[in-house]
């Protein structure tokens, strides 16, 4: 059973302020099918036949967001007894409308309102998102109709087929395929993201219209397209959003990077599992739904540099794949405008993917530097899933974890026994040494070889001679 949040609570308020003042108003696209589907929508958007100015003067807070396509943001207050969340989400109310053409394919050169439910719901993306819902018509607790899906449906309004393509598992474009990805080219890769999500197939002629217009997604902004993939590689169903992107020629576009990963075979003592793609496909299948966005990425690209250096030199070889790795991921990341964050955290998880081999034989400074790692959580996680995805054995990631979670913090971060000021006070002159030097004596410090400011002062000038 579905809850009543304030947020739906606020929702209906809103649908029966418009309805006293003898507008038609609706609960109308994804949240209707996520109800329907027994999910609980992230937001609620309302499709009235009151213009925007209407809104706008009706409700004490208004946001003139989108006027221009008659979109106007209502924020509710929270009544007595409420959660203070209940007033932080406005609610999307839209006027229906018809619109015109679509020359820069993300937005209608003009609209035309309309007194029409059914000629707005045509004009929307797909028939799964083009339902209404009256919570209202019943009359009854808001309780009862999230309790009952019978009641729930049957107070849904379907101009598009929407309810049976739910039933059925099908994501299908209203009206001509062409027609809808030619008004908005990002509607290309969101059919992906929802037949993905939903686990649902993509009807034939949607498919083929997604496939003869595919190019056309090179038209819609770098960081909208970022912002769909990282969807689809943090909801859950990863590998299947993947596989479409490749079926539907969207891949080769998008990131031609990855597309070359088919076929590029792997040494089968490694990777029984197959080529890098399929390998790259089975860590997709092991991200979870809300995981870290760097730690997907970091998953999608951490073989990236493997089909440029792929070789055979009496068994298949990737030498340097690490490096030219780093280099591809550098570019995609400064191709999809992610933060410096995000892009130092995405090419630290392809650098170091490689190290975990090596732990067993790292020096204690060199271990504890490991461990450093901003995130290391995520490197160990992408680690656990690229050995899931190829011989399953686990023997590195778990030496690794066990001494990780074993280590105190003040292990691996100690405080310096020494800063420059206390060299330049022995007699040192600063200069570039000095980096060697501090650097020389942390190890130690991560060695245990010095414990105390006074020994670390010895180390150095054993080491770096005196001072003067």
């Amino acid at each position: 059973m579905l809850p009543v949040t304030p947020q739906f609570d606020g929702a209906c308020h809103i649908l029966a302020t418009l309805r006293a003042a003898g507008y038609e108003a609706y609960l109308a696209g994804g949240c209707v099918r996520d109800l329907l589907l027994g999910r609980e929508p992230e937001d609620y958007d309302i499709a009235t036949s009151a213009r925007p100015e209407v809104v706008l003067d009706m409700f004490p807070r208004t946001f003139a967001v989108g006027a221009h396509f008659g979109v106007v943001l209502v924020a509710h207050e929270a009544e007595p007894g409420q959660p203070e969340a209940a007033s932080h989400k406005p609610t999307e109310v839209a006027t229906f409308r018809s619109d015109g053409a679509y020359s820069d394919g993300r937005r209608p050169d003009e609209v035309r309102y309309t007194l029409s439910a059914e000629e707005d719901v045509e004009r929307r993306d797909f028939t799964i998102n083009g339902l209404l819902l009256d919570p209202l018509r019943g009359g009854g607790p808001l309780e009862q109709l999230l309790a009952d899906p019978e009641q729930l449906q049957a107070d849904v309004i379907d101009h598009v087929g929407g309810v049976a393509d739910l039933r059925a598992g099908i994501v299908r474009a209203i009206g001509r395929p062409e027609r809808r990805f030619e008004e908005d080219h990002l509607r290309l890769l969101r059919a992906v993201r929802f037949a993905a999500r939903f686990g649902f197939s993509i009807e034939p002629a949607t498919h083929a219209a997604m496939r003869h217009l595919a190019h056309r997604i090179h038209a819609v902004s770098r960081e909208r397209v970022r912002d769909e993939l990282s969807k689809m590689l943090t909801e859950g169903r990863a590998r299947r959003a993947f596989e479409l992107l490749d079926d539907t020629d969207l891949l080769v576009q998008v990131l031609p990077e990855v597309s070359r990963m088919k076929g590029v075979a792997q040494p089968p003592q490694f990777h029984p599992e197959g080529d890098v793609w399929v390998h790259t496909l089975l860590l997709l299948e092991q991200l979870e739904p809300g995981c870290p966005l760097t730690l997907a990425w970091g998953a999608l690209l951490h073989d990236v540099g493997k089909p440029p250096t792929f070789r055979v030199v009496e068994r298949i070889r990737f030498d340097g794949h690490v490096e030219v790795g780093m280099a591809i991921g550098t570019e995609i990341c400064r191709r999809f405008r992610f933060s410096n964050d995000e892009t130092r955290q995405i090419l630290a998880l392809i650098q170091h993917h490689m190290r975990f081999a090596d732990a067993g034989r790292m020096k204690a400074s060199t271990l504890k530097r490991f461990f450093r790692l901003e995130s290391f959580d995520q490197h160990l996680a992408l680690h656990k899933m690229d050995c899931m995805a190829a011989s399953g054995n686990l023997d590195h990631w778990r030496f690794v974890r066990e001494r990780y979670e074993a280590m105190p913090e003040e292990e691996v971060r100690p405080a310096p026994l020494l800063t420059g000021r206390e060299l330049i006070a022995a007699g040192y002159r600063p200069g570039p040494q000095f980096k060697e030097m501090l650097h020389a004596v942390e190890d130690a410090q991560l060695e245990g070889a010095v414990t105390t400011p006074e020994e670390a002062l010895r180390w150095v000038t054993e080491r770096f001679g005196g001072a003067g």
